[in-house]
């Protein structure tokens, strides 16, 4: 099969992803009701795989952040957060989700038939992507009277040392200790050294997907990912997330041998920095579509692809990749990760996000822009928008910007 007619192709995994996130809702909507059940909340880089070797459910608030974004609900939500104190430029996925509980709308309940997210028995945080976590979560433990625990690694870390993983073990010791005593229970070290291995398979198989990308045309593009990256952070530390990318990456290896594109008649290769606008994923999908030009890969999508573990000590493992995660670095290794993957990926220019609520997951506010514009010898365009708050993104403007850029691209490689 060939790209050449300028025919898209569907990921037919697509559609199992679709029931696997139904049943997952399902479950957490049912655990919540069952008083043999325990349900936890983490964030999305946090010690998941300690709350389900200790028997919890695990509940993701920043994907409820993110489902509001994309249903574009976001914008009429967040005053209801700042009318109780919240500042308006505050993180917009914690501002939306505590004015989805004020208002009591969730999307969930659209799209799998559910109320709402489950209530918290506990709520664990891990600020290696942001110290609002903290905060947010605190909303939810005061309002449930659920204790709200946490850790709190070393953040803008050049080269990680083994005293900065030696002091995270022991934040995550301290955590487990808090959780064995709150909720009278032991954690079984071989069940969490089972449930990291599933989780760190689950996350090479998605670093392998998402190297498919490497491909000349590159078979699947940065939103697609967006959208395939949901069981990696769900189900890390489940087979389901494994049987899922397994199957993926044969659909898209596939692809790969009989050279179809995620674009076709793919023209320009583009790297994605920073978070994804949410309500405009779709509209900026069809752009870069209708531009023939594919976004290959970006810093976002490759938060959850860990080092993988090697059967040692399940704690250190949390610790190393907690700690070493690009949103926890420093400029200088933020900077060398950037042009490793412009060239690895075979990029021919980077466009920064520059979301005005999420200054930890920006990268374009303190000159890093220019100096991968100078090191790499590529185009690169910064643009305004936000991850959820529309407030901060002008369509028109920004999709200017876009066709612009992508003929400087074309001027660029004459």
């Amino acid at each position: 099969m060939s790209t050449a007619a300028g025919k898209r192709v569907k990921i037919k995994a697509q559609k199992r992803l679709g029931e696997l996130m139904r049943e997952h809702f399902v479950d957490l909507d049912a655990a919540a009701g069952d008083p043999s059940r325990k349900v936890a909340w983490c964030t999305s880089v946090g010690p998941c795989e300690i709350l389900t070797a200790m028997g919890f459910e695990v509940y993701f608030p920043e994907n409820h952040g993110a489902l509001l974004g994309a249903r574009r609900v976001s914008h009429e939500l967040i005053p209801r957060a700042v009318g109780i104190g919240y500042g308006a430029e505050s993180c917009s996925y914690m501002t939306s989700d505590i004015g989805s509980t004020l208002a009591g709308v969730s999307p969930l309940q659209e799209a799998f038939g559910i109320a709402g997210p489950p209530t918290p028995e506990v709520l664990v945080y891990n600020t290696n992507q942001c110290r609002e976590v903290q905060d947010w979560w605190g909303f939810y433990g005061r309002r449930d009277g659920a204790p709200v625990m946490g850790i709190c690694p070393p953040t803008h870390v050049g080269e990680v040392t083994a005293e900065h993983v030696s002091f995270v073990r022991g934040e995550l010791e301290r955590l487990v200790g808090s959780i064995e005593e709150r909720f009278g229970t032991k954690l079984d070290l071989d069940r969490l050294r089972e449930v990291v291995a599933l989780s760190s398979q689950a996350s090479a198989l998605w670093r392998r997907v998402l190297d498919t990308a490497r491909a000349h045309p590159a078979a699947m593009t940065f939103f697609d990912g967006v959208i395939h990256m949901a069981p990696v952070i769900l189900m890390r530390g489940s087979h389901k997330a494994i049987e899922y990318y397994e199957a993926l990456l044969a659909e898209l290896n596939e692809r790969v041998t009989e050279g179809v594109g995620a674009v076709p008649d793919e023209r320009f290769r583009i790297y994605w920095e920073g978070m994804p606008i949410w309500p405009k994923v779709r509209e900026l999908a069809e752009k870069f579509y209708d531009l023939r030009t594919v976004v290959a890969a970006s810093t976002y999508c490759n938060s959850w692809a860990f080092e993988e573990f090697d059967g040692g000590d399940p704690l250190e493992w949390m610790a190393r990749t907690s700690t070493e995660i690009f949103i926890n670095r420093d400029e200088e290794t933020k900077q060398k990760f950037l042009v490793e993957m412009l060239d690895g990926f075979g990029i021919d220019g980077a466009i920064f996000h520059n979301a005005r609520t999420c200054p930890n997951n920006t990268n374009s506010r303190f000159g890093m822009a220019q100096r991968i514009r100078e090191e790499s010898k590529l185009p690169v365009l910064v643009i305004d928008g936000d991850l959820s708050d529309l407030r901060f993104f002008s369509t028109a403007q920004t999709m200017t910007n876009i066709e612009a850029f992508v003929e400087q691209l074309a001027e660029y490689r004459r």
